[in-house]
């Protein structure tokens, strides 16, 4: 009675922790999806003219599904804004050929029953007389 006691336990224990190993290594497969995203669309940012970078926000989705099915999976859904470039100081001569792109991407995913919303930022500046220039050949 003792031993089949026992292995109950063991038995839930080993259980809870193959669960819990599925649900951090889909947490971590979600995080590094995010990434990639925030990434992407920074950088097809940074290959855009100057002028139309006037066109923003630019609100986005994007679904990750690793089962390749149509309407499963994780719904990304982000926004792209354009602001002033804050963080060079103001005596700076080349402040205003320069903006900060803003990408901010949201996700939900189920901890068991409960929805938990993930949110993450990346922030990165733009120039006017950037890399933009030198691929679509409008290089000064």
């Amino acid at each position: 009675m003792v031993a089949i006691m026992i292995l109950g336990v063991a038995s839930v224990a080993a259980y809870g922790g193959f669960a819990t190993s599925f649900m951090l290594i889909d947490s971590a497969r979600q995080e590094l999806r995010a990434s990639q995203i925030l990434t992407q669309k920074a950088e097809g940012i940074r290959l855009c003219s100057w002028s139309t970078l006037t066109n923003c926000p630019i609100a986005f989705t994007e679904r990750y599904d690793p089962a390749n099915g149509t309407n499963g999976g994780t719904l990304y859904s982000g926004r792209v804004t354009i602001g002033s470039a804050s963080p060079i100081s103001g005596s700076a001569n080349y402040k205003t050929n320069m903006s900060m792109v803003t990408v901010t991407l949201f996700w939900t995913n189920y901890c068991g029953k409960q929805p938990v919303t993930h949110a993450r930022t990346l922030e990165t500046l733009v120039a006017r007389y950037g890399v933009q220039n030198y691929i679509w050949g409008t290089a000064p």
